[in-house]
């Protein structure tokens, strides 16, 4: 049943010993990475109409994030490298940051088809949860296997949460951390009746999992997505940590907008929260861009689908004139970071935007 606002953190107690290693913590984005991984487009179902633009668009997260980083470049084969080397070349982008790996995709959205990284005590480690193709879509074989392959390339023993047995299934797009032992995500996405992730997965099976594999000791319940959202609320559409006290929340004032009221809603449970970490719970509210839809569908176009790279904030924009209000805020709140803005009114006809294509490795042994 839905939650009230004044039950949405949820203090995550002990659970009982498993297979996974002491003491994982998944960092906060902002915290330094070692790399970025994505993968290259390929699939043309994905943006009917638009595939033609979706390379360049990639092309240009790479130009941002090559100068700052390692970027992890997941690519079918030799000729889908050959095609993705002479793009980048063409915008300049070459260079010892660029690192290809030729494992077979489906999609690109490695944020939710991709490992978690972990901080362990002996390094890093891969914790790959089951990818389901958010329980839609029967083509991710493929998809399924990156999880165990990134934490392989990247020399980090792989640890798979289970229950009875069972692989546990999750997304990288459902949740998200302030790196200091709190976690968000939703009800919709996680909980509701609709959804097919964990049969019978109940909030404390959820929270016991979260504690166990990604060092998350509280709890912050949303409760639905934005319209759109093919995942059926994913919490990177409306709500990020910025810092370990700071949360941004997607805002719709327009009434008759259908996403007015749950993003009301979620930004009321936030400021229910009251303190993360004994520190008061800081929430910024950020504008949505106008509806954008495409043949008739709405698609989910969201501010808070930024990415968090070394010295980078990378910012999707729509041709809207909230873009510059969403790029002086992450100014304001990345002061030693450069905010670029990557046009991503194609990208989202996928159902996804920067944050859904990057999944960040964190530099080991911090």
């Amino acid at each position: 049943m839905p939650l009230s606002p004044a039950d949405s953190l949820t203090d995550v107690p002990a659970g009982n010993a498993s297979s996974s290693p002491p003491a994982l913590r998944m960092p906060a984005e902002w915290e330094p990475h070692e790399s970025t991984w994505i993968a290259w487009p390929h699939n043309k179902s994905d943006w009917p109409g638009k595939f033609a633009a979706i390379p360049f668009v990639v092309a240009e997260v790479v130009r941002n994030l090559a100068p700052a980083e390692i970027v992890n470049i997941i690519v079918a084969d030799a000729a889908m490298e050959r095609r993705a080397r002479l793009l980048l070349r063409r915008i300049g982008v070459a260079g010892d940051n660029l690192r290809f790996h030729r494992w077979a995709t489906n999609r690109i959205w490695t944020r939710d088809s991709g490992c978690i990284f972990a901080h362990a005590p002996a390094g890093l480690a891969g914790v790959t949860f089951r990818f389901n193709a958010w329980a839609k879509y029967a083509d991710c074989e493929h998809d399924a296997q990156i999880p165990a392959l990134m934490a392989a390339a990247a020399g980090a023993p792989a640890v798979q949460p289970q229950r009875a047995g069972v692989p546990v299934v999750l997304e990288g797009g459902a949740i998200d951390v302030n790196g200091a032992g709190t976690l968000m995500a939703t009800e919709e996405c996680l909980l509701s009746e609709v959804q097919q992730r964990n049969a019978g997965f109940s909030r404390a099976d959820y929270e016991d999992v979260f504690r166990e594999f990604l060092g998350a000791k509280r709890v912050i319940w949303l409760g639905k997505g934005i319209a759109g959202d093919d995942t059926h609320g994913h919490v990177d559409d409306i709500a990020r940590f910025v810092s370990s006290q700071t949360v941004v929340a997607a805002v719709e004032p327009d009434r008759s907008d259908p996403n007015h009221q749950p993003l009301a809603d979620n930004l009321q449970r936030l400021r229910s929260v009251g303190s993360v970490g004994g520190q008061p719970l800081q929430v910024v509210e950020l504008p949505m861009p106008r509806p954008i839809s495409y043949q008739g569908r709405r698609l989910p176009a969201s501010y808070t689908n930024f990415y968090l790279a070394n010295g980078l904030v990378l910012v999707p924009t729509f041709n809207d004139a909230n873009d510059r209000v969403a790029l002086n805020l992450f100014a304001e709140l990345f002061p030693d970071r450069q905010v670029v803005g990557i046009y991503c009114g194609d990208l989202v006809w996928g159902f996804g935007a920067i944050h859904c294509m990057t999944q960040q490795q964190p530099k080991a042994g911090l």
